[in-house]
């Protein structure tokens, strides 16, 4: 039978604020650890995934144990992101709600220096601070150590991960001998163990689980289609889950603001979180995506590091990463506090081997399913509408001057013809989109076609590139791409600005390396190339015109070309011949004044010389 805080040794004052933020047992780190902080004065070693309280088994220790009679800095956290620093420091305060007189400052970069400095002049008992803003105020000599006693490692393994293993070896050489040390990390990697063994005295570890084990609450499932169907995939994997809540996890940068482009595009609820946003752009995304106003957030591995969302339905790996330990603080972000998750991978054939990797990792199996065909997708989004029309909040008052009229008009219609139109809104869109979808699934090894339904047939140059535009629209060539920066966003807003009090209604965007294609409504695709005609995009002027079917736009050398079925790049061999063609053709030419080309000398000739002199 679980103990209670109370019977942990936790105080009074603590207990009242824990209690109004709905703790009621303690978790399993938290049984652990609390008790051993506060009457044991050896060093903590404890390993937990992401979301099994791990802020309040040190968190409510140390608030017990300072001593708020003094200004001086005793306890020092040190987090890996501004993020989790911000989350930290608010969590203590939320703990620390009746304790009188106590200080806690959060120290990070991205924000006032100065205003930091002012903070700590005041005095502080605790400080929570990001590593590299530390040793800056550090080295200003802004901030006194000599009296810190204990120092928590907070989700120490992503730090080293992020490269502060010399900016922590160098904090804590600030740091009195005689400290109590806590180290909480997800995994154990050997960066971890060396810093216990140089900085810990003889450490206590609690091990929650297993080492590199994953939550028993989470589900691993996997969908494996090729590389370039991706995307389709994650739109079908979402459009099967309408309550879904989670994030999708991106390798790069640029493939992290393409996906969250063309979901908004698409029309998800949906916007991207990355290393290119600035502190106030990430400020807004995590806003927007804690209050739940986005239902998926695309992000980075380094930017979503520090993001402490509850209740994530599911998380997404549109790329498996490189470390499987990163994989487990993926998958940790969901079946958080006893509710259970889905950790989804959609993967290539060439990813098999370091799935098959992970699972060793985790001591999980993945399950394998098949990518959500049509009618099971259209179900799923009929019910979801059906719980949202069974669950709306209706306005009696609001809505009763409406009712008679509208009760007037549809009076003609019985109960359940109401009930097929209504339904038919969103089954009608959802029929249309889905008609003769493809199987987007790679048949397993020695299972037939008809196994798995039928094959989807290779795609043709034209499919690939997306020349035909939908019905209703009209295709528009631009001479920018990816390869430029150039994504959704930047289309959009170029379009905006330079249409003020228009609406140009935008259909499918693709983007292509060095080129992208565009649907507009039919007849306003030359509007929209007036419109933008003579613009730069970051120093390169664009060209738009109203793409042709069948024309390869691909640029070689600035001019595009018609698709003859020749190749243009020619081999070694053809160009020497055509070189020594045109110098036979132009022999002579020089006496006339004209261009003389010289023939191209022959590589053997040397030897033929020595060959006739002998």
């Amino acid at each position: 039978m679980s103990l209670s805080f109370q019977e942990l040794g936790v105080r009074d004052d603590l207990l009242r604020a824990i209690d109004d933020l709905g703790f009621v047992n303690p978790m399993p780190v938290q049984e652990k650890v609390i008790p051993h902080l506060l009457h044991e004065d050896s060093d903590v070693v404890a390993l937990a995934q992401t979301g099994t309280g791990k802020t309040a088994a040190f968190g409510l220790p140390t608030l017990q144990r300072v001593d708020t009679t003094t200004n001086v800095t005793q306890a020092l956290i040190l987090d890996p992101t501004r993020e989790l620093c911000l989350q930290t420091a608010s969590d203590l305060a939320d703990y620390a709600k009746y304790m009188a007189d106590v200080r806690i400052l959060p120290v990070y970069g991205g924000s006032s220096i100065e205003s930091q400095i002012r903070a700590l002049a005041r005095g502080v008992q605790i400080v929570v601070a990001t590593p590299g803003r530390l040793l800056d105020l550090i080295k200003r000599g802004k901030v006194d150590l000599s009296h810190v006693s204990t120092v928590i490692l907070d989700e120490a393994d992503e730090m080293l991960n992020m490269g502060f293993v010399d900016d922590i070896n160098e904090v804590l050489s600030h740091i009195p001998e005689g400290r109590k040390m806590l180290l909480f990390s997800a995994t154990m990697p050997p960066e971890i163990s060396r810093i216990a063994k140089r900085y810990m005295h003889n450490p206590q570890e609690f091990v929650i689980g297993s080492r590199n084990e994953s939550s028993d609450n989470v589900r691993h499932i996997y969908y494996m289609v090729r590389a370039d169907d991706k995307y389709l995939a994650l739109k079908r994997i979402v459009d099967c889950r309408p309550r879904i809540y989670g994030i999708v996890f991106c390798r790069t940068r640029a493939l992290c603001q393409e996906v969250a482009d063309n979901l908004i595009q698409d029309g998800y609820n949906a916007d991207a979180l990355h290393g290119d946003l600035s502190q106030a752009q990430r400020d807004m995304v995590m806003k927007k995506f804690r209050e739940r106003n986005l239902q998926l957030l695309v992000a980075t591995d380094v930017a979503a590091r520090g993001l402490d969302v509850d209740d994530l339905t599911h998380i997404i790996s549109f790329n498996l990463p490189d470390d499987n330990d990163v994989y487990n603080h993926r998958s940790g972000r969901t079946g958080r506090a006893g509710k259970t998750g889905t950790s989804i991978a959609i993967i290539h054939s060439r990813e098999r081997r370091k799935l098959k990797e992970i699972e060793k990792h985790i001591g999980k199996q993945f399950e394998r399913r098949e990518v959500p065909k049509a009618e099971e997708i259209i179900e799923k989004q009929l019910y979801s509408l059906a719980d949202r029309l069974e669950k709306v909040d209706v306005q009696e008052d609001d809505i009763a001057a409406y009712l008679p009229g509208i009760a007037k008009k549809l009076s003609w219609l019985s109960g359940e013809d109401l009930l097929k139109r209504l339904l038919s809104l969103e089954f009608n869109r959802l029929l249309d989109y889905y008609k003769n979808a493809p199987v987007l699934d790679i048949v397993e090894e020695g299972k037939t076609k008809s196994a798995r339904g039928e094959k989807k047939p290779p795609r043709t140059r034209s499919e690939k590139d997306s020349r035909v535009a939908e019905k209703g629209y009209e295709r528009v060539f631009i001479n920018v791409g990816k390869a430029n920066g150039f994504y959704a966003s930047n289309l959009i807003r170029m379009i905006n600005a330079k249409t003020p009090g228009q609406h140009i209604g935008l259909g499918r965007i693709d983007l292509l390396p060095d080129y992208s294609l565009f649907d507009v409504q039919a007849g306003e695709a030359r509007q929209v190339i007036a419109a933008l005609k003579n613009e730069e995009f970051f120093g390169r002027k664009l060209y738009l015109e109203v793409a042709v079917e069948g024309k390869d736009y691909s640029r070689r050398g600035g001019k595009h070309k018609e698709s003859a079925g020749v190749e243009v790049k020619k081999n070694r061999r053809e160009r020497r011949m055509e070189q020594f063609a045109t110098a036979e053709k132009n022999q002579g030419r020089g006496r006339r004044g004209r261009s003389r080309v010289e023939r191209p000398e022959d590589p053997f000739s040397k030897f033929k010389k020595k060959k006739n002199k002998r």
